[in-house]
């Protein structure tokens, strides 16, 4: 299963739904209206170019809601305030507010190896069971990055990382 096919299961089922209502809406709609228009230019129009407008008319809709429905359901994922972000999402015009939330998301939450409590990450212990989850320097006990020779806080040589068993 690809990544993009992942993260199309975070839209909520009932957006989905109301996306294929709109799109269906919108499409018979717009059937009605190329079938019993008296515009001139439309009857000269070639059938396929019709069907194309008739699908076509819905898309951008359907993608926005779908676009919503993501935000929506990934910043609750996230532990973000996702209320907030769907209302920026549908509310600032021009798609700035989704663009916004990609930019300005937090990393995906990750679940603690000791008590598997799910936590935002850069956390450098869990505040339920004290289990270590980023590496840290012996010297002052801050986190550092795994693969840096030396502490950023103190200058301490970090021991180097012991390879893993594969």
């Amino acid at each position: 299963m690809s990544r993009f096919t992942q993260e199309l299961k975070v839209i909520p089922r009932a957006m989905r739904i109301i996306v294929a209502f709109v799109l269906l809406a919108l499409s018979s709609a717009f059937t009605l209206f190329v079938m019993f228009s008296n515009d001139q230019g439309l009857a000269h129009t070639p059938e396929a170019a019709k069907l194309l407008m008739i699908v076509g008319v819905g898309i951008v809709p359907a993608i926005w809601l779908l676009l919503i429905g993501y935000v929506y359901a990934d910043a609750k994922r996230r532990g973000m305030r996702y209320v907030m972000w769907t209302l920026l999402a549908i509310f600032i015009p021009n798609a700035i507010g989704i663009i916004l939330y990609f930019i300005l998301r937090d990393p995906l939450m990750k679940p603690c190896p000791g008590c598997s409590q799910v936590l935002k990450s850069g956390y450098t212990f869990c505040p339920l069971c004290g289990t270590s989850l980023l590496p840290t320097c012996p010297n002052c006990g801050r986190g550092v990055e795994s693969g840096w020779a030396n502490c950023p806080a103190c200058g301490t040589k970090l021991p180097s990382p012991t390879p893993r068993a594969a």
